[in-house]
């Protein structure tokens, strides 16, 4: 009898154990299915609302990042052309002085491109050290990034006929396969096209123009592409498995500037953005018609 009560008691003791385990798994987990890791927000602006430029930034990809014109963080900053940044300077992100501690732009957990989980929306890669000079001693619009102990992939540039201040006139898709998810105004997480293909699979950039920034400091991007077309355009190329171009580069219409990956869900796709004046627009209003 007293070893059927002893049994009783260890048998109780460990359903409770294990209550207590699983309810304590379980306020571990974020809520709404939440996929949210702090770990991996690494740019927050600072309390006066500035941003405060780390090695590998480029102003570009900070000014993509919060869904701004570069122009304007140029010109709140008095930064001129080629947009110089330095690790440790303290970047203006609206009109606002830094001493009221107000700011155009708010921190939010947002959905990051291509993807099902929310994150924390944060910036770049770290900083711009100094102008490009291209073999005739000219300077190039992107910066060189500050060395941060990674290899940058080969380019494979090809000669160009000098960018136009104009919009393209016309665009090409920037690779084959089905649109999985389109473009949703106000969603950022559908800032543009997921299209699905095959790890490999050639990436195209659509227009003419000069890539401004090629790393992979933007979380929810991965290995991402942007190249500048005119004054006001962009496109975004996001979730490359291998890049083949660099800040600097002069790139025409259809040329070869990456391979598809996947991305966090382990899909093979193309993350793709076109923006104007900073701000994502649908891409399909743009690209020819299949």
């Amino acid at each position: 009898m007293r070893g059927f009560h002893f049994g009783l008691i260890v048998k109780t003791l460990l359903l409770t154990y294990c209550l207590v385990s699983l309810t304590a798994c379980d306020h571990s987990l974020p809520e709404n299915g939440d996929s949210y890791q702090a770990g991996k927000v690494k740019r927050q602006l600072n309390a006066d609302g500035s941003y405060t430029v780390r090695s590998g930034d480029t102003l570009y990809a900070i000014a993509f990042s919060y869904g701004l014109d570069h122009r304007d963080v140029a010109k709140w900053n008095r930064i001129a052309a080629p947009y110089t940044i330095y690790p440790g300077q303290d970047l203006r992100l609206s009109l606002a002085s830094k001493n009221n501690g107000s700011s155009g732009v708010q921190i939010s957990r947002v959905k990051t491109p291509g993807q099902t989980s929310t994150r924390s929306q944060s910036t770049t890669r770290p900083a711009t050290t100094r102008p490009k000079s291209t073999p005739s001693g000219k300077t190039t619009e992107a910066a060189t990034p500050a060395s941060t102990g990674k290899t940058v992939q080969k380019s494979t540039k090809k000669p160009a006929a000098k960018q136009s201040s104009a919009d393209p006139k016309s665009w090409k898709w920037p690779t084959s396969g089905r649109v999985l998810r389109g473009y949703v105004a106000g969603n950022p997480a559908r800032n543009g096209l997921d299209i699905a293909g095959k790890e490999g699979q050639s990436i195209n950039v659509t227009a003419s123009g000069s890539v401004v920034y090629s790393g992979s400091g933007l979380i929810g991007y991965g290995e991402l592409i942007i190249v500048k077309h005119s004054d006001r355009m962009l496109s975004a190329y996001a979730h490359n498995k291998k890049r083949l171009v660099q800040e600097g580069d002069q790139v025409s219409a259809g040329q070869k500037i990456a391979v598809m990956g996947r991305n966090d869900q382990n899909e093979q796709l193309l993350h793709f953005e076109i923006r104007t004046r900073g701000k994502p627009v649908n891409p399909m209003l743009y690209l020819p018609k299949k």
